[in-house]
């Protein structure tokens, strides 16, 4: 389905003289409406513009798609780049149960779990492992709302490799300036998701044309990172309210660290055993009296 996401709303509009009647207050309704669309059923669609349920379907046959779901699934492709912050907080306030908010938000970060779980490529999942494992250096990308992703698998990185650039930066220039020397036999991880970052986006080009290896973590094959990466790891996000909904990402992430920590098993269990005795003599972390005791008792 080439960049049909981009161009739905441009394919209506060449073909809506050519609609019926019904066709043509569904077409313009999308048109002008897609945001709140988007999260529609075929009979809600339908009930708003005064036609049929079976009228909403048979449009979207008329456009190509299968069935209603698929366009609607375009549809809401096409909003996660486009909406703005205040188009965010009206569409998510007709899906999220305002009487118990907690509930419908954990309820929905559950459901992206699942899905992200059953559409997951195994395969492909080990080969972002073996990439990232043998790499020369590897730099991280992530501005934004993405920004803690990246400093996440940063700071466990760290521990694992000793060949690690986390990408600071507010600014394009100085995202340029860090990766510049990025080149065949590196990798980059970049991280975003809708709105997606324009940043991101011109440096994953950039250290591409250097030669370096390009990995995105985004949210759909559809996602301008996932053009422009060599391999992708898809988690789906989706918005709460003008939040941005990163709990799948974020176990998608979780797991791609424990991957490569159980590859470089050894070498961790290594750098470890250095940073307990590190973390016991400047006391990084609160010790219990119960802790203190086992260490002293002799075994």
């Amino acid at each position: 389905m080439e960049n049909k996401n981009q161009n739905l709303i441009t394919q209506i509009q060449e073909k809506i003289e050519d609609f019926s009647k019904g066709q043509k207050l569904i077409a313009n309704y999308i048109i002008n409406h897609y945001d709140k669309a988007a999260f529609m059923t075929a009979a809600r669609l339908g009930e708003v513009v005064g036609v049929s349920e079976s009228t909403v379907v048979r449009f979207a046959i008329e456009l190509g798609y299968d069935g209603y779901p698929k366009l609607q699934k375009v549809l809401q492709e096409l909003i996660k780049s486009k909406l703005t912050a205040v188009q965010r907080i009206e569409v998510s306030s007709s899906r999220i149960n305002e009487e118990n908010i907690l509930k419908s938000v954990l309820q929905s970060d559950m459901e992206k779990i699942k899905i992200t779980l059953e559409e997951m490529d195994n395969e492909n999942f080990n080969k972002i492992v073996d990439c990232i494992t043998d790499a020369k250096k590897i730099y991280i990308l992530g501005v934004r709302s993405s920004a803690p992703l990246a400093g996440f698998i940063g700071f466990y990185f760290n521990l694992i490799f000793d060949n690690i650039r986390l990408v600071h930066t507010t600014s394009v220039s100085e995202m340029f300036e860090q990766i510049i020397r990025a080149s065949e036999g590196d990798v980059v991880i970049g991280i975003s998701f809708p709105r997606y970052s324009k940043r991101t986006i011109k440096a994953m080009q950039f250290v591409k044309s250097q030669g370096a290896k390009v990995i995105a973590i985004t949210d759909s094959y559809e996602s301008p990172l996932a053009e422009t990466a060599d391999l992708s790891l898809i988690a789906r996000s989706d918005m709460a309210s003008f939040v941005d909904s990163l709990v799948a990402p974020l176990s998608v992430i979780n797991a791609l660290i424990v991957a490569i920590g159980v590859r470089k098993k050894l070498h961790l269990y290594e750098t470890f055993e250095k940073l307990e005795k590190i973390w016991d003599e400047y006391q990084v972390y609160e010790k219990s009296d119960n802790e203190e005791h086992f260490r002293k008792v002799d075994y």
